[in-house]
């Protein structure tokens, strides 16, 4: 038995071979309505200044002084980090209880996510975005992120390159994860009948 076998079948993971509760059809449906009017939505405004912003950014900015504690590198990177730390750690605590309709919001949440990455990541050189520290009135140089990142990393050339992946990933993963939970809950559907 392999490392990843042994690791699927110890205590901790044992969760893994339990079934997903059953999604009846009268939930699944809204929410695959829903997936898609915001994928729609999404598209039509680029993936950007979308509505649910409002909270990445409120997540994004409490990961930088979170993370601060670690050094100026994880403070730097923390808001990012953050941003996608908790809608992760939320999908991982509803794959525990086996909750699909949870699982996928989360996971979908965390994919819509790199939209707004993408798009500071994008602006690294061209610096044209606002930024939430600069509306405060704060002292001191404002720092934007991808361009502090990208320069430490000496890829500030590539920035709309990378941005280009980053939103292609998050677009894959928002299409994939409904697409994903229709599977999912018509198979939980019909094991239970």
């Amino acid at each position: 038995m392999n490392f990843f076998e042994r690791l699927r079948h110890s205590e901790y993971l044992e969760f893994l071979d339990e079934p997903w509760k059953p999604v009846p059809l009268w939930v699944m449906l809204p929410w695959l309505v829903a997936y898609a009017a915001f994928l729609l939505y999404a598209w039509r405004e680029h993936g950007v200044n979308l509505f649910i912003d409002a909270v990445n950014m409120v997540t994004h900015e409490a990961g930088h002084p979170l993370f601060g504690y670690f050094g100026e590198t994880l403070h730097l990177w923390g808001g990012t980090i953050l941003q996608l730390l908790v809608p992760a750690a939320l999908a991982l605590s509803f794959v525990r209880m086996r909750q699909l309709p949870g699982t996928t919001f989360c996971a979908f949440l965390f994919f819509e996510n790199f939209l707004g990455i993408a798009a500071y990541m994008a602006d690294a050189r061209a610096l044209q975005l606002p930024l939430v520290s600069a509306e405060g009135g704060g002292e001191g140089d404002v720092i934007h992120d991808g361009n502090a990142i990208f320069s430490q990393l000496n890829l500030l050339p590539y920035d709309t390159r990378i941005a280009a992946v980053v939103r292609t990933l998050g677009w894959l993963g928002m299409i994939a994860v409904p697409l994903w939970f229709a599977w999912r809950a018509r198979q939980s559907r019909q094991r239970s009948s």
